[in-house]
């Protein structure tokens, strides 16, 4: 059996500039990613590396990171608008959207769009959120237990959707087609 070394036996690695560029560039051709996140694995790699540059390091990974946003390689807008429509075709909410590029680090007025464009689809990203958890009209019988709708409310706060929301949702029985048809069309028009 092969025993692993601990990571302060290992010997550091040394990193300069042009591997610092070269770590970026392979990160920006792998994921997609914002301005904030790129930093934070430079800086991650910088940390774990022995730095052999004359240039100071934070100065370096600022000069890659302004680099791959010249080269239109790292979009923070474009990154948004990505994130956060995957996020709500999920099902998850516009607090869900807004907080995870909030952690990515995208600045507000280049996540604005995408903030928008969660808030104008909410109904229809809720409902995909109750038909894929199998809520509400979506239940194979009702939930007549008031303490198994909280959790399902809490259920949909979590996903970052509005409690009053997942409420209007939820109180929408299995069997009620008309309504739920009616929500339907309320959502295709958001």
């Amino acid at each position: 059996m092969t025993r692993r070394r601990a990571p302060s036996d290992r010997a550091r690695k040394p990193l300069d500039a042009a591997r610092l560029d070269a770590l970026a560039l392979a990160y920006v051709a792998r994921f997609a990613t914002s301005r904030a996140k790129l930093a934070r694995y430079l800086a991650r790699k910088i940390g774990e590396s022995e730095w052999t540059d004359g240039v100071d390091a934070a100065a370096a990974c600022a000069a890659v990171v302004a680099k791959m946003q010249r080269l239109g390689f790292v979009d923070d807008r474009q990154y948004a608008a990505m994130r956060g429509g995957a996020m709500t075709r999920r099902g998850l909410g516009v607090r869900r959207v807004k907080a995870q590029l909030f952690v990515d680090g995208i600045e507000a007025g280049d996540a604005a769009e995408a903030v928008e464009a969660a808030e104008a689809s909410a109904l229809a990203s809720a409902l995909g959120y109750a038909r894929r958890r199998r809520f509400g009209p979506f239940a194979a019988e009702p939930a007549a237990d008031p303490a198994r709708r909280e959790r399902q409310v809490a259920a949909f706060a979590r996903a970052g959707h509005a409690p009053a929301l997942a409420r209007r949702i939820l109180a929408i029985g299995p069997d009620d087609e008309a309504a739920l048809a009616a929500l339907d069309a309320e959502a295709a028009l958001d």
